[in-house]
């Protein structure tokens, strides 16, 4: 079996255990790192383009409006940039054009079809560039590639602010495992999404053309054509919530009708109404993101936001 075939394998095991814990629950839930297989991947990306969706355009315009320059400046030349989820690599073509003699990209993804893509993009277009894919689940501690300079400054970057579909305390544990990996002396990149009106928030995880639901409903299309389950997709339907209290997004999927799902032998229940809960995306508040940024080991030296104060960009600097 080639490396790729056991790769792909222990993927659909890992995928079957949290989708077996997680249905199990008494609130039923799937971690939102597996909506990211190749259709995932390719929905997502349209997402990025729709009128609702405003964190992609905006945190791309203040990589424009001076940020990656100003991070640039402040890393120095020659640095290793480590991108904690790949995506497009569209934002990090920004930061890369804007590094004096970047030393080497490390894209890290646990989707392996969207790292390829990604990395192929990057490599073509730096052709002088050594280009470093890691498939590795990035919520957890992975090794950096042997063929990464040792001596290179490193330059975390994690935008898009994925760091919201952590709860709390696995944001701060995030934080402190991307410090451990990319070592003292080290700077990331982040982008965090800000509170905002409640309205703007929902269209953004609800647009109208429907692109988010089939996008959350791609999930249990996964683990149909994974993992032999057979789950009915027009037997749920998307939503997505603001939840005030602990200032997130939730997106669930749920249930019409009272139906069961048969996934590895196990039949799984589900009442009219229940919902399975798939992902959570924070808002903060820019100060509050500070602390939480300190307890995970980090200093803040510079945030950018834009006019409207929708978004911002984080600079920080292993403490």
């Amino acid at each position: 079996m080639s490396g790729a075939a056991q790769a792909a394998g222990r993927q659909r095991a890992a995928l079957l255990a949290d989708a077996l814990a997680g249905l199990t629950a008494p609130r039923k839930t799937l971690p939102c790192k597996w909506l990211y297989d190749a259709e995932g991947a390719r929905l997502f990306e349209a997402i990025t383009r729709l009128p609702e969706y405003y964190p992609t355009r905006t945190e791309t315009a203040i990589l424009r409006g001076g940020c990656a320059a100003e991070a640039a400046r402040l890393a120095g030349p020659g640095a290793a940039v480590v991108e904690f989820g790949s995506g497009s690599a569209e934002k990090v073509a920004i930061l890369l054009a804007a590094l004096a003699a970047p030393a080497a990209y490390v894209p890290v993804d646990i989707a392996p079809d969207w790292l390829g893509a990604a990395a192929a993009r990057v490599a073509a277009d730096w052709p002088g560039l050594a280009v470093l894919p890691v498939v590795a689940d990035f919520t957890r501690p992975f090794a950096l590639p042997a063929g990464l300079p040792a001596k290179a400054p490193r330059l975390g970057f994690f935008p898009g602010s994925t760091i919201g579909n952590f709860d709390p305390a696995g944001a701060e544990a995030f934080l402190a495992m991307a410090r451990r990996v990319l070592g003292e002396g080290a700077r990331l990149l982040i982008g965090a999404d800000l509170v905002k009106d409640p309205a703007v928030l929902e269209a953004a995880y609800d647009d109208a053309a429907g692109v988010t639901a089939r996008f959350n409903l791609n999930l249990l299309a996964r683990l149909n054509r994974e993992c032999g389950a057979d789950f009915d997709l027009s037997a749920f339907r998307h939503q997505a919530v603001w939840n005030p209290r602990e200032e997130r997004v939730e997106m669930h999927l749920v249930s019409l009708r009272p139906q069961a799902v048969s996934l590895a032998g196990r039949r799984i229940g589900f009442a009219a109404g229940e919902t399975i809960h798939t992902e959570n995306s924070h808002k903060y508040r820019p100060e509050g993101f500070a602390r939480l940024c300190a307890r995970g080991g980090w200093d803040a030296e510079r945030c950018w936001t834009d006019p409207a104060r929708l978004f911002s960009v984080w600079l920080l600097r292993a403490g």
